[in-house]
Order: structure tokens, then sequence, then C-alpha cells
């Protein structure tokens, strides 16, 4: 592991937002909650403020900015002046300043091959970093759900991410893995903090569970089922400090708290890392089918 214990972060994403789930993270000792601004159809915040307000200093919290309201629905942007309203709109809706904010996916802006690409990463960094250091929120990071395009986009001389977020869990592709541990490094040199998202890749109920065992990649698989087996392993895959999860069940959330005693083979999960890219790579060879 990269930190010293693995940690459980309730994740909000298609959440109800319900207080009595709030309450049972605590009661298990669930202390951190990721949500984002765009959640709830742009409501999270607000509802978690009416909700559960008194709840809140209880956790260390964290939110995500860079989708907004469109014309069309929701749109995406790197504009630093939006992105820190943003910031600034979020802690007085929350009522409090969040623990951590995140830069929601930049690539999504970043994809097509338009100048000045790199220049709009950094100064939507510098704009986080502003934030920040105004109060409006403890620390920030950047949450990527494919990382492949901010590789070569890495501004050393920009404010550098307090905490990244990227996939994790035997549903990420070889690429994707090895795009992440590109960008941990690069952005992360001294070991920073790295965290986890979607380790089932939307359900544990998927036909998918069915078919192959995760608890092939545990030392002593005797204890855990199949799902606490996937979601210990997703801390390995890539290699993170917490994983956050998204659950509206407090059994659930019990039930991958207890994942954590589970003990990762380190060797199995990289020869499972191998398999994938050379499973990859033959894809990626073999000759096109005649039309």
């Amino acid at each position: 592991m990269r930190g010293t214990d693995p940690r459980v972060v309730l994740g909000l994403h298609r959440s109800r937002h319900e207080r009595r789930l709030l309450i049972g993270a605590l009661d298990l000792g669930v202390t951190a909650l990721d949500t984002s601004t765009n959640y709830l159809d742009f409501r999270s915040h607000q509802r978690l403020a009416r909700t559960a307000g008194d709840l809140l200093p209880k956790f260390t919290l964290s939110t995500k900015v860079g989708y907004f309201p469109g014309p069309d629905g929701v749109e995406h942007s790197l504009d630093p002046t939006r992105l820190h309203s943003a910031v600034e709109q979020a802690a007085k809706d929350l009522g409090r300043e969040p623990d951590l904010v995140f830069l929601h996916n930049p690539e999504h802006s970043l994809r097509e091959a338009i100048p000045h690409h790199h220049d709009l990463l950094a100064q939507a960094c510098t704009a986080l970093d502003a934030a920040a250091a105004k109060g409006l929120c403890a620390a920030w990071g950047v949450a990527s759900w494919d990382p492949a395009p901010l590789l070569n986009l890495i501004d050393t001389t920009a404010p550098t991410p307090a905490v990244l977020m990227v996939r994790a869990g035997l549903f990420v592709g070889a690429r994707t893995l090895d795009a992440a541990d590109a960008l941990i490094k690069g952005w992360c040199p001294c070991g920073g903090t790295v965290w986890g998202m979607s380790p089932f890749g939307g359900s544990t109920s998927a036909p998918v569970w069915d078919r192959i065992d995760p608890r092939v990649f545990l030392r002593d698989n005797s204890q855990l089922s199949r799902v606490q087996a996937a979601f210990r392993t997703a801390y390995h895959l890539p290699q993170v400090d917490s994983v956050a999860v998204g659950t509206d069940e407090r059994a659930h959330l019990g039930e991958l708290v207890g994942a954590l005693v589970g003990e990762v083979d380190e060797r199995t999960v990289q020869e499972y890392r191998s398999l994938l890219r050379d499973q990859t790579a033959r894809a990626v060879s073999l000759p096109e089918a005649p039309r």
C-alpha cells in the first residue's frame, strides 16, 4: 500500500443522500464523504446541508468542480473564473468549506487537439490552488476517469494537486492502469495521496461476479466474499490509499469495511497486470478481418 491503512470513502454518485446512510457510515467508522457539484442534478450540496448539516462536521468532505448546468444539459469547463466561483458556491451551499476539492475529469475539455490545451490545465490547477489559498477549501486535487490525455500536459511549474483520484479495480483496463501509474508518478513523485473510484465498474450484481472469483488475489481467501475480495483488490489496481464507493445500503457499506482485513497477494496482482498487457497487445496486433 502507498499509505499506512486502506480507507473507505463513501461516494454519493447515484446516492439518494439519505441521513440514515450517513449515520450508518459514522457507526462503521467511515468518516470520509465524497460528492460533486453535479451529483443529484446539481443539488447534492444543498441536499446534504438540509438533511445532514449537523453531521457534516464529523466527516472529511470532498467535492468536485468542472461540470456546470448548460443550455443543452450539462457542460464541462476549465475556465478559471468558473472553477473559482464553483468552489466558492460549494462552500456556501454546504454551509462549510470542503476539506478537498477535485478538478473533475479535466480530460473532458482536453481531448481535442486544440491549441493551448497545456495552458488550460495549468490555469485550472492555478485557479483551484488560489481557492485553497483563499480558504475556500483546505486542499485541492484532480479526479480523472481517463488519465491518458493528461500525461503530456503535466506542468511541473504549475501548482501540484494534493490528491489524485483515478479508476481502480478489476474493471480497469491495462492502458488505463498504466496511464494512472504514469500520472501518479508524474504528479506525485514523492508518494502523494491517491484515491481509487468505481471499484465494481458500476454494480456488484452484474453477472460477471458469478463467473469470476477475485479471492484468488488474496493470501487467505477463506473469510471474505467475492465482492469483498474484489473491493480489497481494487486498492492494488493501481496502488491507492483510499477507495470511494457508492451505496445506499448500510449493510453493503459494512461488508466493504469488513473487506479491509484481507491481505492482497501483490505477486498475483502483478501477474494479472502482465496478462492484461499481453491480452491488450494481442488485440492490437490482430489483423483486420476481411470485409
